[in-house]
């Protein structure tokens, strides 16, 4: 079932509570994010005090994001299995925010925290499996295995040469 919350209302207490439980973030990271504190964040969720309009924007901007990247990745999926078979994939995740900020600074501003870029791939793989039928596999990146082979392959590093060690991990 999916529900559409509009951005012209307030969100109410659940209402928060799940947006950032899908996010998969913690009330501290929803705290710092929307420059509130972590009592903020929990008087919200627990109805004592209604979330700023910035607040629920910033949140409900974010899902958009994800929720664009997730339609944007599965599209573009779905066009490289028009020419070649189906096969299994493999997205890199990062486990840790220094090594999300090492390798994906590109998606800092839109995505500021490892456990929101993590998300979108969660979503992205479970879109891929139900509607593209399509099996990934989610690997969290070992950079010191990544870096040896990149030396072993010379590879310099980028987007592609970390999705194809992701795929020798499967």
């Amino acid at each position: 079932m999916r529900t559409i919350m509009s951005k012209n209302t307030g969100l109410n207490a659940i209402e928060i509570q799940y947006l950032r439980q899908s996010l998969g973030l913690t009330t501290a990271q929803v705290a710092s994010i929307t420059n509130a504190s972590d009592e903020d964040v929990m008087s919200w969720e627990n109805g004592a005090q209604a979330a700023p309009i910035p607040a629920q924007k910033k949140l409900l901007d974010i899902d958009d994001i994800i929720e664009m990247q997730v339609l944007n990745t599965s599209d573009g999926i779905e066009e490289l299995f028009k020419k070649e078979p189906k096969r299994r994939l493999a997205f890199v995740v990062y486990p840790t925010q220094a090594l999300y900020t090492q390798y994906n600074p590109e998606f800092l501003s839109s995505l500021p925290l490892t456990e929101l870029y993590n998300t979108a791939a969660w979503r992205i793989k479970k879109e891929c499996k139900l509607v593209l039928e399509v099996d990934v596999s989610l690997v969290a990146l070992d950079a010191q295995a990544y870096k040896a082979y990149r030396a072993d392959n010379g590879m310099s590093e980028s987007r592609d040469s970390r999705a194809q060690w992701a795929a020798t991990q499967l």
